[in-house]
């Protein structure tokens, strides 16, 4: 996969095209995507779902993507590091928001689609990022700081979105010791290495026997069960939005090979992988 590498810290601009030409890649930045007009698909990490006027995507580095184009679309780029964020970030919500935009950032438990679904929202963020583009463009007097404050704005929306209000009024309030191994186990399960109890126990300072007891006993399930439970989640939606056949599927998702992820796909949901595909397809 090709990788577009980017050695500026923020960088605002837009694009229009007809026809898609950029082959399928990742970044060494995150990514901002503002769809001001047009239509067409786009296909992320092997998932596969329309885009329109007002979508709004979060790409992460590590984010595999391109588009396919229905009609003329203009494409409004917002990219920037994770050290760009946190200098910029308004000073009064860097305590509010701080544990929420990293849950934000370091996700990946496979969100799809337009990150923004509120109607007012959708149109205000299509305003703000026109806004910021204009400024960005034309470097008048204050535009950094009308640049950092709209990009500010735009990165609360996006958070008001992706997360509920119970969830907000938790993650402000702290996470305990059990919410943050189960964070953790979800952003790094498709790691194995960081998944093995050695490690996890490593990484909260406690030791391999107790972490697993403990986890068990807090929440009824093993370590290797919410793993499990994460990738069968995951499953279920490659085998509904992507072209991936059973095998790719198996091996993307870390199992030994298609027969094990079939067995263990049954075991949880009662059918195989196939059957789940041939009945809850998507596209």
């Amino acid at each position: 996969m090709k990788r577009i590498v980017n050695f500026s810290s923020f960088n605002v601009f837009s694009i229009e095209k007809e026809i898609w030409d950029i082959e399928y890649h990742n970044h060494n930045f995150y990514e901002l995507i503002v769809i001001e007009s047009g239509k067409g698909t786009h296909h992320l990490n092997g998932i596969t779902f329309t885009y329109k006027k007002g979508d709004v995507f979060l790409l992460r580095p590590s984010d595999g993507h391109e588009f396919s184009i229905k009609t003329k679309t203009k494409f409004i780029y917002i990219k920037f590091t994770e050290q760009h964020l946190w200098e910029h970030l308004q000073a009064d919500k860097k305590s509010e928001l701080s544990k929420v935009i990293q849950l934000l950032m370091e996700d990946r438990s496979f969100v799809y689609e337009s990150a923004i679904r509120n109607k007012a929202d959708r149109e205000h963020l299509l305003l703000l990022s026109k806004i910021l583009l204009h400024e960005f463009s034309h470097k008048g007097l204050y535009n950094r700081e009308t640049s950092s404050d709209l990009f500010s704005a735009m990165m609360t929306i996006l958070i008001r979105n992706s997360m509920s209000s119970s969830r907000l009024e938790q993650i402000s309030q702290g996470l305990n010791l059990t919410e943050r191994i189960l964070y953790y186990i979800n952003v790094n399960a498709m790691d194995p290495d960081k998944m093995r109890l050695e490690h996890l126990a490593c990484e909260f300072m406690l030791s391999p026997n107790y972490i697993s007891i403990y986890i068990k006993k807090q929440t009824g399930f093993s370590v290797q069960q919410h793993v499990m439970r994460h990738k069968i989640k995951a499953a279920e939606k490659l085998l509904t939005q992507s072209r991936y056949n059973i095998n790719e599927i198996a091996d993307r998702l870390g199992f030994n090979d298609a027969s094990h992820f079939n067995k263990i796909f049954r075991a949880y949901k009662n059918r195989s992988p196939s059957e789940f595909r041939k009945n809850d397809k998507a596209i």
